[in-house]
């Protein structure tokens, strides 16, 4: 199939990152059968120029879609539409409503809520200016009154007013979803590591216990981060359930 030629209007005046307005437009038109599988995108090199992006905007766009599912990168044949994949809605949920929904009990122990500059990574992955102050959130969540998991957080300022009684009786995600913020899409990764001594007392698991970790960075509808969480689930309580398509 030959390369298929795009315009897209942008709107340069916008909040929405461009990256964001070209992935979305790209998504939508995969979706919509106007993409059809098989269909091949331009060069990069050539579409930035078409579109007046920066190569680097441009690859942020294409890796948005990568990560959906919408297109694949083939060696000597570029970058290819496949076909969508058949998706259900499917919210980005927080710890404490997955507990309530199968009658866990969840509590939460908020152990510290501050504002403060975050840790220069943090502040890069949420894409803030040196020295812009956030929200500084640990908690220790329970289940049926047994600790489960210890989770640290951090949330832009001027999204949702925190406070530790809200934090107590509500997950994160309500409570932002209460103040008007979109979650969209989430990158997050799984893995495992042994317990600190902090860790295992506040867990009530053997000093070096074996934990599930899991780093999250959510988006809003904007492109914006909107959270990055950093949490370790006691892995003789805790287990992740993923569906995998082939």
């Amino acid at each position: 199939m030959p390369h298929h030629p795009i315009s897209i209007a942008l709107d340069r005046s916008s909040p929405v990152p461009l990256y964001f307005q070209v992935a979305q437009e790209l998504e939508r038109r995969i979706m919509a059968g106007e993409l059809p599988a098989g269909t091949r995108l331009e060069n990069e090199l050539v579409l930035a120029e078409r579109l007046g992006l920066s190569r680097p905007t441009l690859r942020q766009a294409i890796e948005y879609l990568v990560d959906r599912g919408m297109v694949v990168r083939k060696r000597g044949v570029g970058t290819q539409v496949v076909r969508p994949r058949v998706r259900r809605p499917v919210e980005l949920s927080s710890l404490y409503d997955d507990l309530a929904r199968v009658g866990e009990e969840p509590r939460t122990r908020v152990l510290r809520l501050t504002v403060e500059v975050p840790p220069a990574p943090v502040a890069a992955q949420m894409d803030l200016a040196p020295d812009t102050e956030v929200y500084v959130l640990e908690r220790l969540r329970l289940a049926r009154g047994e600790p489960l998991a210890l989770m640290r957080n951090h949330v832009p300022l001027g999204l949702v007013d925190l406070d530790e009684e809200k934090l107590s009786e509500q997950g994160l995600y309500r409570l932002l979803r209460a103040a008007g913020v979109t979650l969209k899409i989430a990158s997050q990764s799984i893995g495992a590591r042994n317990a600190t001594a902090a860790e295992a007392d506040a867990l009530d698991e053997p000093p070096g216990a074996p934990l599930l970790t899991m780093d999250r960075v959510v988006y809003d509808d904007t492109g914006c981060v909107v959270e990055v969480g950093a949490h370790v689930y006691r892995a003789s309580r805790y287990a992740f359930e993923l569906t995998l398509t082939g």
